[in-house]
């Protein structure tokens, strides 16, 4: 059984990680979950989170995506989202105002929609200061 597999991360706005990995975890609807080589095809919704990459060199590097659809091929394993950030590519200062103004919208908010939308935005901001730390703590890229 092979060791290692083909993983590409890809956002409307550009091709973000390609290569050959270990494993990778990140969140879906119904928990995280762990992809190793030969894993069973499958696709699946994936939730904004930290997504953790092992490469083939057994390093470990984080990133911050939002929602997005992950399919595990037999070979290829490909992760599409709408957004997808390294540690050092996060505006630390724009996440906190994010955050501070989805707070405010959920403070006002009178409709189920609202509040779900400004839920969605703190927890966003909230996992991208989070992955941001990560660079802070010596992890990775």
């Amino acid at each position: 059984m092979p060791v290692h597999f083909t993983f590409e991360v890809h956002t409307p706005y550009r091709p973000f990680f390609s290569g050959r990995v270990e494993s990778i975890s990140l969140m879906l609807s119904d928990g995280e979950i762990g992809v190793y080589a030969g894993h069973s095809p499958f696709s699946a919704p994936a939730l904004s989170c930290i997504l953790r990459i092992k490469d083939d060199k057994g390093e470990l590097r984080h990133a911050f995506i939002t929602d997005g659809i992950l399919e595990v091929k037999e070979h290829k394993t490909v992760l599409m989202v709408d957004t997808a950030e390294w540690p050092e590519e996060i505006d630390r200062e724009r996440a906190m105002a994010s955050r501070k103004k989805a707070e405010e919208n959920l403070e006002i908010a009178l409709l189920k929609f609202e509040t779900d939308k400004a839920n969605s935005k703190i927890r966003r901001a909230e996992i991208r200061l989070k992955t941001s730390e990560l660079r802070k703590q010596g992890s990775p890229r």
